[in-house]
Parts: C-alpha cells; sequence; structure tokens
C-alpha cells in the first residue's frame, strides 16, 4: 500500500475511532500533501515528497515542543507530543547513532577530511548516503565530534 492511501486509510479507521488527536494530525498531514502536490505542479508528486513532507512536521512538532517547554505550557506540550507520536509512525525507520557514527567515520576517512572546516564536504555527503535517514542534529554533533 502506498504511504498516501495508508494515510487515507488511517484518517477512515480514525474517524470511526473517535480518536480526534489522530484523526486531526492525519487531516493536517493530508492538507499539507496537497499544498505540496499543488505547488510541485505539473509534475506528479513523489513518494519522497511525501516523506519530505511528514519530516518537515515532524521537526515542526519538535522545535513546537522545545519552546512549549521553556514557556511552562505542559498542556500544549502533551497536544504536540500526542501529533508527534502520530506523525512519526509515517517516517521511515531511522538510523540508530551507532550507524550514524560508523557511517561518518567511512566518509571522513573516503573525503580526507581533517578539520572542522571540512564539516560542510562532510555533512553534504553523509545526508546524501543516509537517504534522510539520519536525524540531522544528531548528523552533525557526531561531525563535529569527530572532526575536532
Amino acid at each position: 500500500m502506498e504511504l498516501r492511501e495508508k494515510i487515507m486509510a488511517d484518517i477512515k479507521s480514525a474517524m470511526i475511532a473517535k480518536d480526534s488527536v489522530k484523526l486531526n494530525t492525519l487531516r493536517f498531514l493530508n492538507s499539507a500533501i496537497k499544498n505540496k502536490e499543488i505547488d510541485s505542479r505539473p509534475e506528479p508528486i513523489t513518494p519522497e515528497d511525501i516523506v519530505a513532507v511528514i519530516k518537515k512536521l515532524v521537526k515542526q512538532r519538535k522545535e513546537s515542543i522545545d519552546q512549549f517547554t521553556t514557556a511552562g505550557r505542559m498542556d500544549l506540550v502533551d497536544q504536540e507530543s500526542a501529533e508527534l507520536k502520530v506523525l512519526e509512525a509515517y517516517m521511515p525507520s531511522q538510523m540508530t547513532k551507532e550507524q550514524i557514527e560508523a557511517m561518518v567515520t567511512d566518509i571522513i576517512a573516503a573525503t580526507g577530511a581533517k578539520t572542522i572546516k571540512d564539516m560542510g564536504t562532510v555533512m553534504k555527503e553523509a545526508q546524501a548516503k543516509s537517504a534522510g535517514n539520519a536525524d540531522g542534529k544528531i548528523l552533525s554533533e557526531v561531525i563535529k565530534s569527530k572532526l575536532n
């Protein structure tokens, strides 16, 4: 089943189950996918585009959680966390920190990077090699630690 079809099926099941958090989150996700589809016309939307939309929404939720936590708004943190949990179910599996470290070590050896000035080169190569399955924040931290 294609990702978009799965999202639509899950919207229907959330309606039947009266799961308002999941339903609202998936409706918002479907709306964001439709907006992306409109923006990319006349080319059809690809599964990679859908994953990119999901990643963007996940990143927004994580940033919101950080901001609401510092502001002491635990009610909003709980709401954003619930939405984040729903969205993460549609994300491709993420690489572990150990996998990222091994990949970065290989890239540093292949590119001959020595100092923090070479971070851009290593980061670009790592993002291409991980195909978006590595968290950018963790990837950046690992590269910095390896190049220092």
